[in-house]
């Protein structure tokens, strides 16, 4: 089981499941939403996450058509996003998990379109958008 929080606390979580691969996005709107190089995110059984507190503090922003951002309304922090074309699955941002995850990301996504501040010096797979998977960035 993993458990987490937004910034101020509000919003708490628990997830009673397996993380699918994590993925680092390098997409404008990544960048944007979290203020960094990327956003690290993993895919999830939405049946097996639920908000232990502060579920009515959640607003979801629509980024693009069919595609939601989730934060806390009080201090912002990014927790999931969601696509109406994969009701069943949230990619949960890895940022606000309270426990040591036990695996590591497993390729970056959208480099097409990464920050020129900013270079990736691993050896993870790279993508100019994302590979066909049913996992959504």
């Amino acid at each position: 089981m993993y458990t987490g929080q937004c910034l101020c606390g509000d919003v708490q979580f628990e997830y009673e499941g397996s993380l699918g691969p994590i993925a680092l996005c390098h997409c404008t709107q990544c960048r944007r939403a979290h203020g960094s190089a990327f956003s690290a995110s993993a895919p999830v059984q939405k049946v097996r996450f639920r908000f232990v507190a502060g579920a009515d503090g959640i607003t979801e922003f629509e980024s693009r058509p069919g595609k939601f951002r989730a934060f806390c309304s009080k201090c912002g922090s990014q927790l999931y996003s969601r696509l109406d074309a994969i009701p069943g699955i949230l990619r949960l941002r890895m940022g606000v998990i309270n426990e040591p995850l036990g695996k590591k990301a497993t390729r970056h996504v959208y480099v097409g379109s990464k920050s020129d501040w900013f270079d990736i010096t691993d050896d993870l797979p790279q993508y100019d958008k994302t590979e066909r998977t049913n996992d959504p960035n």
